[in-house]
């Protein structure tokens, strides 16, 4: 099986200065992106909580904490809530990753990190049997472990590995995709929590992929027993995306192929976030990408928004596009989705487009809105 290779967009600034494309190295991609829904981890709760606060509009939350670290800027955490990872940890969690940095690894999800009593909190009973539920945003196998909170541990510290239990109270590997949540399928397994715990823990979760060094870090915000906070309100459900898509061939060469991808939202409310997948019917593989973080495996290819065009309001394109090589058959996908989980509503167009243009003269024409968008940007560490 061929390894999974991650096509991301890392070369925008080459591209400015430039106007030429970056050959972008392999390496393992982010394709196993999921979170805890139960116990819901701390960036699920804030989208959550962020999408109840917006009655489908965009994000706008309401929880003091989730309110506090959406007001310091980059939204772009909170819509990646399933992406709080480390490409390269291999198992290494506790020699790379230092004491206080455990919510939010990366500087991406740096907000997460914060000391506060007042982040969505799940009400728990010690020594429950509970369902663990794992968004499946894009599946891989791994093992999941889970650690609680020691007692006496400090709530106004940011977490470190000291304040965890020394042994973690449940791990499983490889549970089965059996659930369906509010924003996709789940993992699900059953669980028993810690015994004789009482008030304000965190559960710590880690996902360490089997087929990659890549893991995922989580932080669960719960209250054993009597006293807990109330629960936040459920959020309204969000309104149905209508979003079409068109894969538009470009040049083709002996080996060699340019294509561009248009998302266009065809509904009445704006789309936050969205994601295109498809399949190549003659095993085409990709190697450049702009405005997108492209990911294959094998000829299933998934590129998602970056922060810069997440939002597409009622009526706008947005695009993305990427070169590639072929074995000589080169014909366009006819399973492409967007937008969202593949749906039946998501339209699909091969539509063929015989208009010849080189990077040059395509990353020339974009250089105004990409310049405009890198000012209003706040800087972020991108997987």
């Amino acid at each position: 099986m061929r390894a999974l290779h991650r096509v991301g967009a890392g070369g925008l600034i080459a591209v400015l200065t430039s106007a030429l494309l970056v050959v972008l190295p392999t390496a393992p991609a982010a394709w196993a992106h999921g979170a805890s829904t139960f116990p819901p981890s701390r960036t699920y709760s804030c989208f959550v909580d962020g999408l109840a606060g917006g009655n489908g509009g965009n994000l706008n939350p309401t929880n003091p904490a989730c309110a506090n670290a959406w007001q310091q800027g980059d939204s772009f955490p909170f819509w990646n809530w399933f992406g709080n990872l480390i490409s390269n940890a291999g198992g290494r969690h506790r020699e790379i990753i230092p004491d206080g940095n455990l919510c939010g690894p990366a500087d991406t999800f740096v907000k997460f990190r914060m000391a506060r009593q007042d982040w969505p909190t799940t009400a728990l009973q010690p020594g429950a049997n509970i369902t663990f539920r794992w968004n499946a945003w894009a599946p891989h196998p791994g093992t999941f472990t889970s650690w609680v909170t020691r007692d006496g541990w400090n709530p106004d510290q940011p977490l470190k590995w000291s304040d965890l239990e020394p042994t973690a109270f449940n791990t499983v590997t490889n549970p089965p995709q059996n659930g369906s949540g509010p924003h996709g399928s789940e993992y699900t397994w059953p669980a028993t929590l810690p015994a004789n715990k009482s008030g304000r823990h965190i559960i710590y979760s880690i996902m360490q992929r089997s087929d990659s060094p890549e893991a995922f870090y989580n932080c669960s915000d719960v209250w054993f027993g009597a006293g807990a906070p109330p629960p936040p309100p459920p959020p309204p459900p969000p309104p149905p995306a209508d979003c079409s898509v068109a894969y538009v061939p470009g040049t083709s060469w002996n080996d060699g192929f340019q294509a561009e991808v248009r998302v266009t939202n065809n509904g009445t409310q704006p789309v936050f976030g969205w994601t295109v997948r498809w399949t190549f019917p003659n095993g085409q593989r990709i190697n450049q990408g702009w405005n997108a973080d492209i990911r294959q495996n094998e000829g299933e290819v998934t590129a998602i928004n970056m922060q810069w065009n997440l939002r597409i309001n009622p009526g706008q394109t947005v695009s993305f596009g990427f070169t590639g090589s072929h074995t000589g058959t080169n014909n366009a996908p006819t399973d492409i989705t967007a937008c969202g989980v593949p749906t039946a509503a998501a339209t699909a167009a091969a539509a063929a487009d015989t208009t010849l243009f080189t990077p040059v003269i395509h990353r020339l024409r974009e250089l105004p809105a990409l310049l405009a968008t890198l000012a209003n940007t706040t800087p972020h560490h991108h997987h």
